[in-house]
C-alpha cells in the first residue's frame, strides 16, 4: 500500500494540485457560477473522505485542504494546458509508485470532483455548459479514463 511518505516534497504537492487544478479549470471554462461552483469543489473533499478507509494514500490526498496551483496565467486557455499537463504528471508519477487501484481511485475522484464543479451551476439553461463538458472531457482523455455522461 502506498502512502505519502513514498513520495518527495515535489512529488506530493504535485499530486495534491491535481484534483483542485481540474476544478479550477471546469470552474474557468464558462462566466458566472464560481461561488457555487467552489463550493462544489470543496463539497468533492468532503464526500471522498465519507469513503475513508479505501486506500490509505486516497485517504491522506482527501484529508489534505486542496493545494491549488498559485501560478497566474493570462488566459484560461494557459490554465487548461498547464493543468491537463500537470494531471497527467501526477498520474505518471501515481502510476510509478502506486497500485492500479489507487491510481483509479485518484482518477475517479479528479473527474468526478471536475464534472459536480461542472454541474453546480446553469449556464445557458443547461446542468453543464459546452465549454464546461468539453473541459470535463479532456480533463477525463488526459486521465485515460470516460468521462461521465
Amino acid at each position: 500500500m502506498t502512502r505519502k511518505s513514498d513520495f518527495s516534497s515535489e512529488e506530493w504537492q504535485l499530486i495534491l494540485q491535481g484534483p483542485p487544478s481540474a476544478g479550477v479549470m471546469v470552474l474557468t471554462a464558462e462566466r458566472g457560477g464560481a461561488f457555487r461552483e467552489t463550493l462544489a469543489l470543496s463539497k468533492s473533499y468532503v464526500e471522498a473522505r465519507r469513503r475513508h478507509g479505501e486506500s490509505e494514500l486516497f485517504d491522506e490526498i482527501v484529508s489534505a485542504k486542496p493545494q491549488l496551483d498559485h501560478t497566474h496565467y493570462a488566459t484560461p486557455e494557459q490554465l487548461r494546458e498547464h493543468g491537463l499537463q500537470h494531471l497527467h504528471d501526477a498520474v505518471a508519477l501515481l502510476e510509478q509508485k502506486s497500485s492500479p487501484e489507487e491510481v483509479d481511485a485518484y482518477e475517479r475522484f479528479v473527474i468526478n470532483l471536475a464534472t459536480s464543479v461542472a454541474g453546480a451551476h446553469r449556464e445557458h439553461g443547461v446542468a453543464i455548459s459546452d465549454k464546461e463538458q468539453t473541459t470535463v472531457d479532456e480533463i477525463a482523455k488526459t486521465l485515460g479514463i470516460q468521462a461521465p455522461q
